[in-house]
């Protein structure tokens, strides 16, 4: 089979890649198929994208005959992101296929495919978050400037979705990290989830067509 490059924007991004590609195709993915943007955990982004050594890495799987999949978060303006994504192809005479987390529709992120993918026996856990976060909308510090509190981002919510689950060691803490998530584990993740459907299309696609 020929070689496909997946481009994500991060660690989180990358080990759930690495754990999806092993739960459809039932070996690990090969060695530097799935990279990130970017550095020193940092994410990375458009700029990162157009970036030369990204560039560099698409051109040379394009060159040995592969099949590149760029699969960045929707963020606010899943149109728009579309757009800028798509002319960094014509603009730098890249090949890439193209997929917006969470579900290639909707606006968002990987937190929100991973908000959608718990296991159902955890849900209470996100439904008191949801609380939580209501009860914060509530609160107003006179002492802040604006005194409206502001909500915690969705990533501090899959960490406390996870912390609530694992243990109090050093070691199950280590496990709540981006890097180290176990998307496998099933007591915490469904990758058969329904939702998954539009992701795992896209990824046997681009699959069967690098055949």
């Amino acid at each position: 089979m020929k070689r496909f490059l997946i481009i994500v924007e991060g660690d989180a991004d990358k080990k759930f890649f690495l754990d999806y590609y092993h739960h459809l195709f039932g070996e690990e993915a090969p060695e530097n198929s799935i990279i990130h943007t970017g550095k020193n955990n940092d994410t990375g982004g458009l700029g990162k994208l157009k970036s030369e050594e990204t560039l560099q890495a698409l051109r040379q799987n394009t060159d040995q005959g592969g099949v590149n999949l760029v699969i960045f978060d929707a963020d606010e303006n899943p149109a728009e992101r579309r757009a800028e994504l798509m002319a960094v192809k014509e603009a730098y005479g890249v090949e890439f296929e193209l997929f917006l987390l969470p579900n290639d529709k909707d606006a968002g992120s990987l937190e929100d495919l991973l908000e959608n993918i718990i296991n159902p026996d955890n849900q209470p856990v996100m439904e008191c978050w949801q609380t939580y976060e209501g009860e914060l909308a509530k609160v107003r510090i006179p002492t802040k400037t604006p005194p409206t509190l502001t909500i915690p981002a969705k990533k501090t919510k899959i960490y406390a979705y996870l912390e609530t689950l694992l243990g109090k060691t050093r070691s199950q803490k280590e496990l709540i990290k981006d890097r180290n998530r176990n998307y496998e584990n099933t007591q915490h993740w469904n990758l058969d989830t329904e939702y998954l459907e539009p992701l795992k299309g896209f990824i046997l696609k681009c699959y069967n067509f690098n055949k």
